[in-house]
């Protein structure tokens, strides 16, 4: 049963309900959803569920209505999202709205073989890797794995490449020889339904693949994951792989219609195994896609160097050029689907030295979209001076992926102007990234001035080049003039344009120090309208990092400052007075609201975001910290989708 805890219940009586569900045999789990918290309640029912909701501190009782418990949707609303940390210091997140991939050969045959694999499949945006050392295989006769020996390639090529390993286990037996190198258990199809052995590895409390069987109902899947979940472990991960029909074109019959179905009755994340669904090599990448389309968390998929050499399953198994193609594809598809691909980052740096003679290997790396002389670029240096190398990209979604991928340290990416307004594309990708946060922020003033080519005249332009935001920040200006406007990535990017069309024809809208880099000349400066242009940025990188564990002396000279910012963004409730709720809270905390946006929730019509600034009195808080998590704790009472995007020290210059 599941049992709603009433608002603000004080810790004895919480402690008191616990003590007397463990007296009655019940197993109880403690979840603070996004409306309530929660003891999920599973055991035996002997007791009339009347007698529990008189209890104090109890809101109400509702009974579980399905044969699953801990695996309904009636036990957990969210979705789950499970982390498997791997040996760079990185988080990988399976659910939520970042896709992941797991790839790797059907079995490992030798060490060269797996560390070639793991190569190419990390660089193509594999998360996990996977290959099977204890092999259950229909003929007594067929290959039937490395063992022990298979298990420690395995681990030593995922360390390599910073990927988790994921195998199957097939026996009890094995756990002693692989529990030292298995980060995530894979159940396979023919022993979804073996209980002892799901009993057993769910006792181990780490991740566990859950493959349907190979005619298993969904009831009959979910039934196995309850196995598992009782057991002892909380991460159950449920990979659709294909189930027997009476059709023999493909090796199976791939039931995508099972995620939908599943996404309504459990909360627990759904992989897809293309590979062993369709058992054709060319037939796996466009179903991987589908699974993707059809809202899968991810695919495993089996990839091979040579495929037509492999020891076990090489007709289905990709090549790594194929799965290379499968991941650019479905980088393309997850924005579309509201995801991203999670990847992962590259190696660490050995430590950042700071000395008065800075070389680029001792900078960290900050990714910021546009050329040479950007804002962005003036925004880096002047936030984190001479510790930082800059890395152009095309786009912002670039620049957090680049942050995502551990191609780039940081990231630069402006969030509003006070002329223009917001920048909505940096809202939409901070609530798409779930693994990256605010760290940062800085204001610049904006000073434009119009770049031309030596020997242009204000009257031998036709064409303009700038970002979209340049135009209107210089209406005054632009209006006595009937040129042609051209959008550009950004103003830098607007002047390389200029430079490279080498015409007195072209000019651009872009910063004086701009001129530098391309060799134009300044032809008018201080062409916006209102001096008072600003833009606000901030600083982004994944949630485990902070800037003071990358350079702790000189970066900003706020490393170790107190907050003065915080950034949190949620989804009200379909019901009046839901958004002045919210509000509330925050003026209960005398929390001054600076900022206040409102976006729409892809794939959900009419429903929307609400993205809020926060500006903390350090001077009046002791502790912005304990401060802002009390008042998300109170907003996830009143809201949904609640999560804090930031809380960082701002400078203004």
């Amino acid at each position: 049963m599941v049992i709603v805890l009433k608002k603000g219940i004080p810790e004895q009586e919480k402690n008191n309900l616990r003590d007397f569900l463990i007296r009655n045999k019940f197993r109880v789990n403690e979840i603070a959803g996004d409306e309530d918290t929660i003891f999920g309640a599973v055991g035996k029912l002997s007791i009339d569920p009347r007698e529990v909701e008189i209890l104090p501190g109890v809101e109400r009782v509702i009974p579980i209505s399905k044969p699953y418990k801990m695996a309904s949707r009636e036990y957990k609303k969210e979705n789950s999202i499970f982390e498997v940390p791997n040996n760079r210091g990185q988080i990988i997140r399976i659910g939520g709205q970042r896709v992941v991939a797991i790839a790797g050969p059907c079995a490992v045959e030798s060490l060269e073989q797996m560390m070639a694999v793991a190569e190419r499949v990390s660089a193509a945006g594999a998360v996990m890797l996977r290959g099977g050392a204890f092999k259950p295989r229909t003929s007594p006769y067929a290959f039937q794995g490395l063992g022990e020996e298979g298990v420690k390639i395995l681990k030593q090529a995922g360390d390599a490449y910073g990927l988790p390993i994921v195998t199957e286990i097939v026996s009890a037996e094995h756990i002693p020889v692989m529990k030292d190198y298995v980060d995530v258990y894979q159940i396979g199809a023919r022993n979804m339904q073996n209980f002892e052995l799901l009993k057993k590895v769910g006792a181990l409390g780490i991740p566990v693949i859950l493959k349907r069987g190979l005619s298993a109902t969904i009831e009959e899947w979910l039934m196995a994951a309850e196995y598992l979940l009782s057991s002892g472990t909380d991460k159950v991960v449920l990979c659709e792989r294909g189930i027997r029909t009476y059709e023999k074109a493909t090796r199976n019959t791939l039931d995508l219609s099972a995620i939908p179905i599943l996404r309504s009755l459990t909360h627990l994340p759904i992989i897809v195994d293309p590979s062993h669904a369709v058992g054709i090599r060319d037939k796996v990448p466009p179903m991987g896609l589908a699974a993707i389309a059809a809202d899968a968390d991810g695919i495993i998929v089996e990839v091979h160097c040579d495929p037509d050499k492999a020891m076990s399953d090489g007709a289905q198994s990709l090549y790594p050029e194929q799965f290379e193609k499968l991941m650019r594809d479905i980088d393309v598809l997850a924005p579309v689907v509201g995801k991203e691909i999670a990847r992962i980052r590259g190696l660490p740096k050995p430590s950042v030295i700071h000395s008065e003679n800075h070389t680029e290997t001792d900078k960290v790396i900050c990714a910021f979209s546009g050329g040479r002389g950007a804002y962005a670029e003036q925004a880096i240096g002047l936030y984190f001076g001479q510790d930082a190398k800059p890395l152009a990209v095309n786009s912002f979604r670039e620049i957090f992926q680049a942050v995502a991928d551990g191609k780039a340290d940081f990231g630069m990416v402006p969030i509003e102007n006070s002329l223009a307004g917001s920048v909505f594309d940096n809202y939409d990708n901070l609530l798409r990234f779930q693994d990256i946060s605010i760290k940062g922020a800085v204001t610049l003033r904006i000073e434009h001035s119009l770049l031309a080519k030596p020997g242009a005249t204000l009257d031998t332009i036709k064409n303009v080049y700038s970002h979209p935001h340049g135009f209107p920040q210089c209406k005054d200006f632009l209006d006595k003039y009937k040129w042609i406007h051209i959008d550009s990535v950004s103003t830098a990017t607007a002047a390389q344009i200029v430079a490279e069309k080498d015409s007195i024809e072209n000019a651009a809208i872009a910063s004086g120090i701009t001129s530098e880099y391309y060799k134009l000349e300044v032809l008018a400066s201080g062409i916006e309208s209102d001096p008072r242009n600003y833009t606000r940025f901030v600083v982004i990188a994944p949630n485990h990092v902070s800037i003071s564990s990358v350079a702790k002396d000189s970066m900003c000279n706020c490393a170790n400052n107190m907050a003065n910012k915080a950034s949190i963004v949620f989804a009200t409730k379909n019901e009046p007075g839901a958004l002045y709720d919210c509000l509330g809270i925050f003026h209960q905390r005398q929390l001054n609201m600076t900022r206040l946006e409102s976006r729409p929730i892809q794939g959900q019509p009419w429903r929307y975001m609400f993205y809020v600034d926060l500006q903390l009195e350090t001077s009046k808080f002791a502790d912005s910290k304990k401060l802002i998590e009390d008042a998300i704790a109170s907003l996830k009472n009143k809201a949904e989708d609640v999560r804090l995007l930031g809380l960082y020290n701002e400078r203004s210059v």
